[in-house]
């Protein structure tokens, strides 16, 4: 895409109501658009970021077996009521509003009730088991507070998963593919080695919930990481009583901020049993089905691989994730011989199925690397006028900031490499 095309822009300010690292940088390189408290809009290049992680977290949970699905955002007031949770007595985030026949309906703050009154009518026998369901899709959340950027919002993207299984034995071997397939995710998105499976509460559901816990300063979560054992513990369970159970000693725990990036939860039949999700087992006796939930936030990751991977100039992307791949900047855009060498790059590289955008804007040297560095992209190419001179072009690597020169009739070919090492 050439840069004098896209629908963004970048600012040298954030808004002075912004107090989030990431909503700051994300807002300021062109990637969303905050709308209130909250709430944002994704622009161009901040839609084509969250689609690249859709993608990489839709990839794994395909290759464990799970359908996807969408389901509705409006939900009926009288499937909640059957699992106590439409109270705001007992669930006190809900947006409500009512249809025009008065008739009362909350956005979806997640999706445990519609999904599992839906699979009344799908799962009858145990050869209907086990099923695993997710889906994307925009949750809406009335929080209390929301200074926390794309991370914690009022509306946001979530991936949810949901799996039914006809015993503990068979939902324990889908909830252990779950657990590997989220640490395949981080691994891929980069945040792998920061990330640590947290022990938490399992609130109303079950002992103990699993997070995965993104070690940040800007985190709202505290947690205890033993970083021998690979164990970490929410500070909501940290007590003498879980640090024994778990086999730890709190003298090799080390606290730390972090950012929960996703959970999984033991369900049990806490929604099966009252919306009346049974099947019939070989035994010909009913037995209500065994669930479990497994959410990750696409919007609030993307948050916060800009709080853990940005440097002083702006966002670093990880190549898996990033809008594209290649950033060519042709610095004085109306030299024509810059302007060649930089369109015929562009449609080599472009040819050859590498995303790249070309900054063709009437700008200031200087203005378009400032805006480059702000924005993230990997591979940095610049087409300037002493190297045409010498047939070469400036390389820069946006997370190294290394520079090396490289002959224009070898560039596809070196880019290529490096996308692919």
């Amino acid at each position: 895409m050439k840069q004098s095309n896209l629908f963004t822009k970048t600012r040298r300010e954030a808004p002075k109501d912004e107090m989030a690292k990431n909503a700051q940088l994300l807002i300021r390189a062109g990637y969303i658009h905050k709308e209130m408290a909250g709430v944002y809009s994704f622009l161009p290049l901040g839609l084509r970021v969250l689609n690249n992680i859709v993608g990489i977290v839709r990839e794994e949970m395909n290759a464990i077996g799970a359908s996807e699905v969408l389901l509705t955002a409006l939900q009926e007031k009288g499937v909640w009521e059957k699992t106590d949770r439409w109270d705001d007595k007992k669930v006190d985030n809900w947006f409500k509003t009512e249809l025009k026949n008065g008739t009362q309906v909350g956005l979806g703050i997640t999706h445990e009730e519609p999904l599992t009154q839906i699979m009344t009518e799908y799962i009858s026998s145990y050869r209907d088991l086990p099923r695993f369901t997710y889906q994307f899709q925009t949750k809406f959340r009335n929080e209390t507070r929301a200074k926390s950027g794309i991370i914690r919002g009022r509306e946001f993207l979530m991936k949810d998963l949901y799996s039914f299984s006809k015993n503990d034995e068979q939902h324990k071997d889908f909830y252990e593919k779950a657990k590997q397939a989220y640490k395949k995710i981080f691994t891929r998105l980069e945040i792998g080695e920061t990330t640590h499976v947290t022990f938490a509460s399992g609130g109303i559901f079950s002992r103990f919930s699993e997070e995965f816990q993104t070690v940040s300063d800007a985190g709202e979560d505290i947690i205890y990481i033993d970083e021998k054992k690979g164990i970490a513990i929410n500070k909501e369970v940290y007590t003498d009583e879980v640090i024994a159970e778990l086999g730890l000693d709190k003298k090799d725990l080390v606290e730390k901020k972090s950012i929960e990036v996703g959970n999984i939860f033991n369900l049990g039949t806490k929604f099966s049993e009252p919306l009346g999700l049974n099947f019939t087992d070989t035994d010909s006796i009913k037995k209500p089905v065994i669930m479990g939930s497994y959410g990750l936030g696409p919007s609030r990751v993307m948050g916060t691989i800009v709080e853990i991977l940005s440097d002083e100039k702006g966002i670093v992307w990880p190549e898996a994730v990033a809008p594209f791949k290649v950033h060519i900047l042709a610095l004085q855009s109306e030299n024509e011989s810059i302007k060649k060498v930089a369109e015929e790059l562009y449609a080599a590289l472009t040819k050859k199925g590498i995303e790249v955008l070309y900054d063709d804007r009437d700008l200031r040297p200087g203005e378009k690397m400032t805006d480059a560095e702000l924005i993230g992209i990997p591979h940095i190419v610049i087409v300037g006028e002493k190297g045409i001179k010498d047939s070469v072009v400036e390389y820069k690597h946006r997370k190294t900031m290394k520079t090396e020169l490289i002959p224009v009739n070898m560039l596809v070919n070196t880019i290529s490499a490096k996308i692919n090492a």
